[in-house]
Formats: structure tokens, sequence, C-alpha cells
């Protein structure tokens, strides 16, 4: 059974093609979802290391890093 032929039988039984279209708008939305938090962990870490690299060179006060890498944190956020 080749791929043309799943599909033709997809697209020509109604009582196939409903859940094969909510299945594939999950897949869709499970794979963005998965696309964003990678991007959002990768932020977090630049961020990370741009503070330390800051702290290091001596441009900000450890207190000060911890306070930045805070302010992003949920139980600090006001809504």
């Amino acid at each position: 059974m080749d791929i043309n032929e799943i599909l033709m039988r997809i697209t020509s039984d109604e009582d196939m093609f409903i859940p094969a279209l909510i299945a594939g708008a999950i897949l869709v939305g499970l794979f963005f979802k998965t696309v964003t938090r990678v991007v959002t962990g990768i932020s977090q870490e630049r961020t990370k290391r741009e503070i330390a690299a800051y702290i290091a060179e001596g441009s900000m006060t450890p207190e000060h890093g911890e306070r930045v890498l805070a302010a992003g944190t949920r139980k600090n956020r006001c809504c």
C-alpha cells in the first residue's frame, strides 16, 4: 500500500477524514509547542550566559544579576 492509496482512502471516506484531520491538527499543534519550548529554553540559557559574562567582566554585580534573572520567574510577575 503506497502513500497515494492511503491518502485516497482517507479523503474519500468521510468516517476517516474527520479523525485524520483532527489527528493532523493535534500533531501540528504539538510540533509548534515543542519548537516554542526549545527556542524559549535556548533564549533563557543565552541570557544566563550573557549575565554571567557581565558579572565576570565587572560591569554587573552578582546581586544585580540575580535580581535580573529572578525578574522573569512566575512568582515575581504581577499578573
